[in-house]
């Protein structure tokens, strides 16, 4: 029988450093070196076997199962729907060509929560009411003005950086046809309102197939709200040729201690993915910190106009 150590593979810092980018796992590769130890080399023999050249261009190997699903008992076949065909190899793409990192962090939304609850027309007497998304778009655009490389797509034919000057937010909508992707133009140009009101309109034009083809690309960065289902933390997958997603969960109440008293504050969880080669974990952390500076305990009512 063998013991734990001899499962674990031998290699240096640098080697599993480089296995990570390329998004192998170093368990499953074969060491040449003695003892078993992998070298780069062996990385990249790992890599190759993994793929194949159809046309110039490299595409994973297609495994076929060994038996049929019939062989095991009833089942029933149906047609993939349209919308999940068409962003399938999309999805492909940015999960075996992007080195992904997803960066969790928590957010004290309590203030935030307070003032978006308390919005009303000073005119009518009604209340406003702005979806959380909209303040959390607006942050994110605040956020790509101090970070550029978030607000970038990388030409690596060219090995050339473009930057955006202009803030195209997509959003994930979930719709009867499948999840889709559009863009709020100029989202730098709008106050909440105008986001809300943005939001619903493109949302209602995505479930009703009324949205034009255009709208799902020029995109600086995405936001993937789950807040509205449930759960935490997830790993939202970059949209390419965008460089970064914002994975927003469902927000919780928390007790905490504050100069001696137990209080209830709002917490947002968020998952932050990005391309590592051009965004460090560094610039990622500080990402976060900003986000949380714009919607947390340092809230801004600026934030709104």
């Amino acid at each position: 029988m063998s013991s734990k150590k001899n499962d674990i593979k031998l290699a240096s810092p640098k080697v599993r450093k480089f296995a990570r980018e390329l998004g192998a796992n170093i368990s499953d590769v074969k060491g040449s070196q003695r003892l078993g130890r992998v070298t780069e080399r062996d990385v990249k023999q790992f890599i190759k076997s993994q793929v194949s050249v159809d046309q110039g261009k490299v595409v994973p190997k297609k495994y076929k199962d060994e038996y049929s699903h019939e062989e095991f008992g009833e089942i029933e076949l149906k047609n993939l729907p349209r919308v999940k065909k068409l962003s399938g190899p999309q999805l492909v793409r940015s999960w075996t060509e992007i080195p992904h990192v997803t960066q969790h962090d928590e957010i004290d939304i309590t203030e935030m929560e307070q003032f978006r609850t308390s919005l009303f027309d000073h005119y009518t007497g009604e209340k406003i009411s702005v979806t959380p998304l909209a303040f959390i778009t607006r942050a994110v655009v605040n956020a790509l003005k101090d970070f550029p490389n978030f607000n970038c797509s990388i030409d690596p034919e060219n090995s050339k950086v473009i930057y955006k000057k202009y803030f195209h937010v997509g959003f994930a909508v979930d719709t009867p046809h499948g999840l889709m992707v559009p863009k709020l133009r100029d989202v730098d140009q709008m106050n909440i309102k105008e986001i809300g009101d943005e939001l619903k309109k493109v949302s209602k034009q995505c479930r009703e197939l009324k949205i034009d083809k255009k709208e799902f690309f020029g995109g600086s960065m995405t936001i993937s709200s789950l807040g509205g289902i449930g759960g935490t933390f997830f790993t939202p997958i970059i949209n390419p040729p965008e460089v970064a997603i914002l994975g927003v969960g469902k927000s919780f109440d928390r007790l905490v201690k504050i100069k001696g008293q137990i209080i209830s504050r709002k917490i947002l969880p968020i998952s932050l993915s990005y391309d590592h080669r051009i965004i460090d974990g560094a610039e990622g952390a500080r990402f976060c910190v900003h986000l949380n500076k714009s919607l947390g305990k340092d809230f801004a009512f600026k934030l709104a106009v």
